[in-house]
């Protein structure tokens, strides 16, 4: 069993580390570690998002995302960190994109290791880079679950401006000039009805399935994400440290003033063990046929 990775400094070397610990027994699996000054964060990829894991698990074991920061931290939503290209001999890697592998069986729950991309405008099949993000997020309730909420948003001027609701557009300024946005949003859903009413429109959200609103109501996490971007793994243990980093003062690009660096270490370990330890369950192979 290979628990160590060398301090690869080429690509090279470390498909040949991979290579020669994981060989091809699909019995055992990649553990993850991040470590960081606020604590360590462990993580597995999945096996049905291929190249995501096998882009990650190549640059991790050459080194590439050692003394990388997580330089993007949004509270109640994520944090994005893994960008190689600060690193001069990985500048190539960095422009590498990964083609999509989204899945509606990974939905950006709480915990999840999901893949950063240029936009659509500039990037229409949704390709990937090397870059990660995990989803820190918040628990919703199944009424903001099922309304379109831009929808609903991009028609409350038409309600609020005909001259019957004079106290509700002075409620909702006071709460937008106090910054209070989430309680803003929340007295706009409950109004959601009589909108409907009042203006003849239909604002449920009918995307949405009920494992959705279970996984989101109960663990939480970033629903608006869901089939836009590729998640490829899952945090197993750690997620307090992912709160740890999500608290911290941010400047106004939502970069933390005091950096938070991380190095990564792969161990490969049985997977009976992650289902032991973290209750992960695979898919079991099909026997020979008759």
């Amino acid at each position: 069993m290979c628990l160590n990775k060398p301090r690869a400094t080429s690509l090279l070397f470390a498909g040949l580390w991979l290579m020669s610990c994981a060989g091809h027994d699909e019995n055992m699996e990649a553990l993850i570690t991040v470590s960081t000054r606020l604590g360590e964060i462990k993580m597995v990829l999945f096996d049905d998002t291929p190249k995501h894991k096998a882009s990650f698990l190549e640059l991790a074991a050459a080194g590439a995302y050692d003394s990388t920061t997580f330089y993007r931290v949004i509270k109640n939503f994520m944090v994005q960190g893994g960008d190689v290209a600060v690193h001069e001999a990985f500048q190539l890697e960095s422009r590498r994109l990964i083609e999509a592998e989204i899945s509606p069986r990974h939905i950006h729950t709480r915990g999840a290791i999901g893949a950063a991309r240029q936009p659509i405008n500039r990037n229409p099949y949704r390709k990937s880079s090397t870059q990660f993000y995990i989803v820190q997020g918040r628990k919703f309730t199944e009424t903001e679950l099922t309304t379109e909420i831009g929808k609903l948003n991009s028609a409350l001027p038409k309600y609020l401006y005909n001259g019957q609701h004079q106290a509700l557009i002075d409620e909702f300024k006071m709460l937008q000039d106090s910054g209070k946005d989430e309680q803003l949003q929340q007295r706009i859903l409950a109004l959601r009805q009589d909108i409907e009413e009042t203006l003849g429109m239909n604002f449920e959200n009918t995307e949405i399935t009920r494992e959705q609103i279970e996984a989101y109501t109960t663990l939480g996490g970033a629903p608006h994400l869901d089939g836009e971007y590729t998640v490829f793994g899952q945090v197993v243990e750690g997620m307090e440290t992912v709160d740890k980093i999500a608290a911290l003062e941010v400047d106004s690009v939502d970069r933390p003033l005091e950096p938070v660096y991380m190095t990564v270490k792969i161990t490969r370990v049985p997977k009976d063990s992650i289902t032991a330890w973290y209750g992960i369950v695979y898919p079991q192979k099909e026997g020979p046929k008759e």
